[in-house]
């Protein structure tokens, strides 16, 4: 099955390829459009920010989706690590907007029990946003993890992420890593979580998990499937 509309949301720049950039370009490869929205600016929680440092971030932005063949990138310009300060439902409307105009029958975005604030509250107003009304163009929903807040998040305090989906990525791994090494002001050195060894760590345990080379995991949010009927 190919041409089908795929949205992806996530709260600041590198999230969306770290959670699914693999899958982005599976997709795109098969010739589903990608649509990417990005919520918070994702500089000025460390500290003032230039229009040199943001405009430095957008390239990044845009260059890591060409990459893994994302066919739009939306940059939103949220208060970054401060999502909680905004009304949840000035959040649901941007979503909703992009639901509307990219009709998506699939949607990607963070799982609710993530360390950091923003991803919890990109992931209400996306629930929120795809809610199971009549006429609702999503029939998935998927929460990705993203490294450095998922796994960081105490045992105990939030749910825990628990995969029980998981996308075969030994074909696109490579994509996704290239598109974050275009996202050098980011990514950092191994040991850290967010660097490209842990990343083909991680997706090596994954694919060993589910038995292949490498795979991106997923927990499923919410899921529609038309059971046809036999036929007269």
């Amino acid at each position: 099955m190919s041409g089908r509309p795929v949205l992806v949301v996530a709260a600041h720049p590198d999230d969306e390829i770290l959670g699914c950039g693999a899958t982005m370009a599976a997709h795109a490869a098969r010739g589903d459009d990608v649509h990417v929205a990005i919520l918070a600016q994702g500089l000025t929680s460390r500290g003032e920010a230039s229009r040199e440092e943001f405009a430095l971030l957008h390239a990044q932005a845009s260059r890591a989706n060409a990459i893994v063949g994302a066919k739009s990138l939306k940059l939103f310009e949220l208060p970054d690590n401060r999502l909680d300060s905004v009304a949840l439902l000035d959040i649901v409307k941007v979503i909703e907007e992009l639901v509307n105009q990219y009709q998506p029958q699939t949607v990607y975005t963070h799982f609710g029990g993530d360390l950091n604030i923003d991803h919890r509250r990109t992931y209400e107003a996306v629930m929120t946003a795809c809610r199971p009304l009549p006429g609702q163009c999503v029939e998935q929903v998927l929460c990705f993890e993203v490294q450095s807040s998922t796994e960081w998040s105490p045992a105990g305090a939030l749910p825990a992420f628990v995969p029980n989906w998981f996308n075969d990525i030994e074909q696109t791994l490579d994509r996704k890593v290239e598109a974050l090494a275009a996202y050098a002001s980011e990514m950092r050195p191994f040991p850290h979580a967010r660097s490209l060894e842990a990343v083909r760590h991680l997706a090596a345990w994954r694919g060993a998990s589910v038995g292949c080379q490498a795979a991106e995991a997923f927990m499923l949010a919410r899921q529609r499937v038309l059971i046809q009927g036999p036929k007269d």
